[in-house]
């Protein structure tokens, strides 16, 4: 895999043969689980936590600080902001994990925290910020703490 940063390019040989269209910013400080699939055309940020059992789609951005625990699945064309956070355990500790989903072109802006077993609908947009306690519908904006409906796009 090729790892581009500003000062040079670099090769990653742990993940190099899961997908060699992948693009990560800064490696070194991230933290991506060999158990992880990540598919072509992401680009991955600087000082990201990628667990195993997380599902990346096609063309996604995770930004800088984003942490993904097990059970993440993000479908194609995704943007994580900086400093998201998902939750996997309602009730931690815990050994059963719920999913979340964030489904096709959904966008998930910065700081926002997702709780566990949440559904982001087909392009929706969650605010900078907000805190998703409930699905979020597909083609609606959300935000605030809880996350509420703020209109259709």
């Amino acid at each position: 895999m090729i790892v581009q940063n500003q000062m040079e390019t670099v090769k990653i040989s742990p993940i190099e043969n899961q997908n060699p269209r992948v693009k990560f910013w800064y490696p070194q400080y991230s933290n991506i689980s060999l158990d992880a699939q990540i598919g072509k055309g992401t680009t991955i940020h600087s000082h990201v936590w990628i667990a195993d059992n997380v599902i990346v789609g096609e063309n996604c951005r995770i930004e800088a600080f984003a942490f993904l625990p097990g059970g993440v699945i993000l479908e194609d064309n995704v943007f994580i902001g900086p400093h998201v956070c998902f939750t996997n355990d309602r009730k931690p500790p815990s050994d059963k994990w719920d999913t979340i989903t964030v489904q096709n072109g959904a966008k998930i802006g910065a700081n926002a925290s997702i709780l566990a077993g949440v559904t982001i609908g087909e392009d929706a947009l969650v605010g900078m910020g907000s805190v998703v306690l409930k699905d979020v519908p597909a083609g609606e904006v959300w935000a605030g703490n809880p996350a509420k409906f703020i209109k259709k796009l």
